[in-house]
């Protein structure tokens, strides 16, 4: 189980993002511009890419959760890459390797939604690591 989350200083302005195993591993980043959705986007493809075997993603995100429990990714790459309104699918760079470690990856992944900000020890801890990584890019 992997906690995620991304932060921004501003948005858009310098962000971070952070992930986190309970008593294993974890790593942060920032970028000097950009927005709290690709940070988050960025914090679950980080943690997909370092950690092998089945994961289970958590993260305060439903910008990330729903995009795979609601299978948004499925009617994205239906469509073309086309939102439900038509348009080009914002953060289509960040989302094509994430979806496909995710769901094309050869190994089961999940995602479960946390509320932010509400004492659960291990998000308070990727929020203050992507927080953190956001101070360090301004």
């Amino acid at each position: 189980m992997v906690y995620t989350d991304g932060a921004c200083r501003g948005n858009p302005g310098p962000g971070g993002w952070g992930w986190a195993v309970d008593g294993g591993p974890s790593a942060s980043g920032g970028e000097p511009h950009t927005t709290n959705q690709r940070m988050e986007i960025t914090a679950a493809l980080e943690a997909l890419r370092s950690l092998p075997g089945p994961v289970r993603v958590v993260s305060d995100s439903t910008y990330v959760v729903n995009c795979f429990r609601q299978r948004w990714w499925a009617g994205w790459r239906r469509k073309g890459w086309r939102n439900s309104q038509g348009k080009p699918v914002a953060n289509r760079d960040l989302w094509e390797p994430l979806i496909d470690l995710a769901v094309d990856g050869g190994r089961p992944v999940t995602f479960a939604w946390v509320k932010g900000h509400s004492g659960d020890r291990m998000n308070d801890l990727v929020d203050r690591l992507a927080t953190e990584a956001a101070a360090r890019q301004a």
